[in-house]
Parts: structure tokens; C-alpha cells; sequence
């Protein structure tokens, strides 16, 4: 299987990264194809809408996003991977996958597999709940089939790295798709 970790920490050291590379590291053990793409730290602008390019023909903005699009076409899954903000997942990861659905209504007849991966070091469940909710609908519109969901409550990266159960969580989700 070709899996896509778009990835959407600021943090390169941080614990949603953590996850990101536990969850890599099990499903190329399981002799998966893993490819990522560090949304938080690649050059994907905001879309200035309809008025330039009516969502038809070439994008009139120069940055990876192309590059990122033909990647997610190739992908059987994508795997979300995201620090807990108030609003749900990080602005980056946000704009990216706002500029792929856009344009790429096809993907729809593709039935895809999906994941998320989140982690918060002080948070309350309205939030996991309004980044949940998001992720359901993000689910809905692509016809993502979810194949699991790690939630790390209480994750800082020292703790993360020290007392953690959820690298473990996220190896094994990779490593039993």
C-alpha cells in the first residue's frame, strides 16, 4: 500500500512528529510505502480563491502544492498528523488540504484509507471532540475509509518521550493496516 503522512507540527522535535515516525516506522515494517509531507514547514500558500483560476487550468500560485497534489493522488492512505489546537488541526495542514479538495473532486470515486493522529499536552475533550468532528467530515467528503485514531491526551514532549503509551499505539496502528 502507498501511505502519505502529511504531517502539520511547527515542532519538528515535538510529539505529534513522534507519532508521525513511530506509525512510519510500523507500516514500512509491514512492507507499506511511506511518504510524508511536512506541511507545517513546505511552501503551500493560502488559496486566494476563484477569482484567478476558477478552480480549472493552472493555478495561478507558484509553491509545492502540484507537487503535494500528485503525491495524494498516487496515496491508497493519508494519515493526519497534527498537533490539538482550540480549532482543530494545524493551519498549515489545514490550507493543504483545502487546496487539494478544491481542485481534486476525483478523489471521491477513489475510496482511500485514512488515519489520524493527534496529540495535546493541556487540553480539554471539547477540543479532541471539534477536532474529531472535522476529521468525521473530512472523512465524509473524500470517501475516506477510517482505519484508526490515536488521541494522545496530556502529551507534552517530554512526557511523550519518557512515559507514553501512544508511539507504541502508533507503531502498532501502522504496522496492523
Amino acid at each position: 500500500m502507498e501511505i502519505l503522512v502529511l504531517k502539520g507540527s511547527p515542532n519538528r522535535n515535538g510529539s505529534s512528529n513522534m507519532l508521525a515516525e513511530s506509525f512510519m516506522k510500523g507500516a514500512r515494517e509491514a512492507g507499506h510505502n511511506v511518504d510524508e509531507i511536512d506541511a507545517a514547514h513546505a511552501n503551500i500558500s493560502p488559496c486566494i480563491g476563484c477569482v484567478h483560476c476558477g478552480y480549472e487550468g493552472e493555478c495561478s500560485l507558484s509553491d509545492d502544492m502540484d507537487e503535494f497534489r500528485q503525491k495524494i493522488l498516487k496515496a491508497d492512505m493519508m494519515v493526519f498528523v497534527t498537533p490539538l489546537y482550540y480549532y482543530g488541526m494545524s493551519a498549515q495542514l489545514k490550507i493543504l488540504v483545502d487546496r487539494f479538495c478544491s481542485r481534486n473532486f476525483s478523489i471521491q470515486q477513489k475510496h482511500m484509507k485514512s488515519a489520524l493522529l493527534t496529540v495535546a499536552y493541556n487540553s480539554d475533550d471539547w477540543t479532541f471532540d471539534a477536532l474529531e468532528a472535522h476529521y468525521d467530515t473530512l472523512l465524509r467528503y473524500l470517501n475516506l475509509e477510517d482505519k484508526g485514531r490515536i488521541l494522545g491526551y496530556g502529551c507534552g514532549t517530554p512526557s511523550m518521550t519518557r512515559f507514553s503509551k501512544y508511539p507504541d499505539e502508533a507503531y502498532e496502528l501502522g504496522k496492523n493496516l
